[in-house]
């Protein structure tokens, strides 16, 4: 039967050939600056609401400090990176978190079944250090080019304004490496107890670049010294019923009865490179690093112990960014990291204003002096600092009046990059579902029941064909999984067995021809054709 679908396009009119990948250079990346249509795609999603956040609306805040151990393990911080803020013992950084649910709007309820959003800022001596992420440690998808449709298939239907089970699977059952994370999410660490009591995770890999120029991989991770605790969907809604912001009223009440929280910051590292030897790539925000072959080394702690004198002005008006890094800490080219680099301080130029950074909220600690020759726009409120000569608000200069560039460092990190330019499918996909099945068969039983129970009530929402494939994906995952979710729901389980692989998709297990490209060609083919 012919596919009588209209085309995708671009708003200008282009055919889509590819909504699934962005253009990068080699299979891992980098992404490029010309990745137009996922440039245009994400911009406009930035500006879907206005003025409350498109995603993590409903948050609280709170400030409080980071302390350094000046180690990574037992080893010296300074071994791994040169920021000052890992480095330096005796200092108290100040810190802002926020802590916000994702997909409600800014009324919901924090009892929601919904990732937790874990963004710290820390002002150091050195400028601003964004770490921004969630309680689960994992993502739905691994290229930013998908993130504004996962966002629209877990939002309201644009017509009833609900939001409805089967346009959350329709999405999910396309993408195999979401299982993972939906194996989490409709578990009970779907609905943390509380911001305290809640682990925190950048989910995206970053690097850690020492003196020396040298990098390695790494995780940041938040544990809670006051433990982890999640709800049941019935403690949840026991909850509820009396109160909606309950977790904003537990992490307020706590630190000004004095009981502050606190975290212990750690870390995860392997070496730099692809690392073949791995069964998942460790750029893929879809997979954890498995703790027994890249343990957690604490390396700070965080506490918090005081909350916002106006939730407006400090709450609201936050804003993060993945690309806020200070000297030592650096990119990996994971997918997802690059796409929220631009997207993130995009949102925050159009939602709070191109000016937001000159906000007391935003801005950097008192110590630390801004100088750029950025001018003006709307509601500016200060002009950031100039050399002798105000008239000169450009750079190089012949006058020795204007700003200078920061001496170069001795040595510094250069990533080699070589590759084909196009849009390619990760090649290493067997774990898409082993880690989904390994977390499944280490929740206790009350979890899996729990786990079972919210699925099985979702999929009596959805459609025989998204009911088949979510089945299909799960047994995959786990054949305990996926049959118990078949028998709640009354699925044909050899029905859903019988499925094929997804169209352009490797088959369970399997992994592709490394750098195969979105039309299921290979590089080494195309050049031989």
């Amino acid at each position: 039967m012919s596919d009588q679908r209209p085309i995708l396009t671009t708003r200008q009119g282009h055919p889509v050939r590819d909504n699934q990948s962005l253009r990068t250079v080699g299979e891992r990346g980098p992404a490029t600056l010309e990745n137009y249509q996922f440039i245009e795609k994400i911009t406009h999603f930035d500006r879907e609401r206005i003025p409350e956040r498109v995603v993590h609306a409903r948050g609280a805040g709170a400030h409080g400090y980071f302390e350094a151990y000046g180690k990574i393990g037992d080893e010296p911080a300074s071994k791994y990176t040169r920021a000052r803020v890992l480095n330096e013992t005796g200092v108290k950084t100040p810190v802002f978190v926020r802590f916000s649910t994702v997909a409600g709007a800014k009324e919901s309820p924090e009892t929601a079944r919904d990732p937790r959003g874990f963004a710290v800022k820390l002002k150091t001596v050195e400028g601003n250090w964004d770490l921004v992420g969630n309680n689960l440690k994992v993502f739905f998808i691994r290229d930013a080019i998908k993130f504004p449709d996962m966002i629209h298939a877990f939002k309201p239907d644009p017509v009833t304004n609900r939001q409805e089970a089967w346009r959350f699977y329709d999405f999910v059952a396309q993408h195999p490496e979401s299982i993972h994370m939906v194996t989490w999410l409709k578990s009970p660490w779907g609905i943390p107890a509380n911001y305290r009591e809640m682990e925190g995770s950048g989910v995206n890999t970053y690097k850690l670049v020492n003196a020396e120029g040298v990098a390695h991989l790494v995780k940041f991770h938040w544990i809670p010294k006051q433990g982890v605790r999640n709800l049941t969907n019935r403690q949840a809604a026991e909850i509820q019923a009396q109160d909606v912001g309950h977790a904003t009223k537990d992490l307020y009440d706590n630190i000004m009865a004095g009981n502050f929280p606190e975290w212990e910051f750690a870390v995860q590292i392997m070496p730099d490179g692809p690392n073949d030897h791995l069964s998942f790539d460790p750029l893929d925000d879809t997979k954890r690093w498995p703790e027994d072959q890249f343990p957690l080394l604490k390396c700070g702690r965080m506490v918090l112990d005081r909350v916002p004198d106006n939730f407006f002005a400090e709450v609201e008006q936050s804003a993060f960014g993945t690309g806020v890094l200070v000297d030592g800490i650096d990119f990996s080219d994971d997918k997802m990291l690059q796409g929220r680099t631009l997207s993130y301080s995009d949102t925050q130029r159009y939602r709070v204003g191109p000016n937001y950074l000159q906000l007391p909220i935003n801005a950097p600690q008192p110590g630390v002096k801004v100088y750029s020759n950025q001018r003006d726009g709307q509601m500016t409120y200060t002009v950031d600092g100039t050399g002798p000569n105000k008239h000169i608000n450009y750079e190089p200069s012949t006058l020795a009046e204007g700003l200078r560039e920061a001496p170069k460092l001795a040595k510094d990190y250069h990533q080699p990059v070589t590759g084909n330019l196009g849009r390619y499918q990760t090649s290493r996909t067997e774990d898409d579902y082993t880690q989904a099945g390994e977390r499944y068969r280490t929740f206790e039983d009350w979890e899996r029941e729990d786990l079972i129970a919210n699925l099985v009530a979702d999929m009596k929402e959805c459609p025989e064909p998204i009911q088949l494939r979510m089945v299909w994906h799960f047994w995959h995952a786990d054949e305990d999984y996926g049959r118990r979710v078949a028998e709640g729901a009354g699925i044909d389980l050899e029905k859903a067995k019988a499925l094929p692989p997804l169209p352009g998709r490797v088959a369970p297990h399997k992994r592709l021809a490394a750098e195969t490209y979105s039309d299921g060609k290979t590089a080494q083919k195309v050049a031989a054709e």
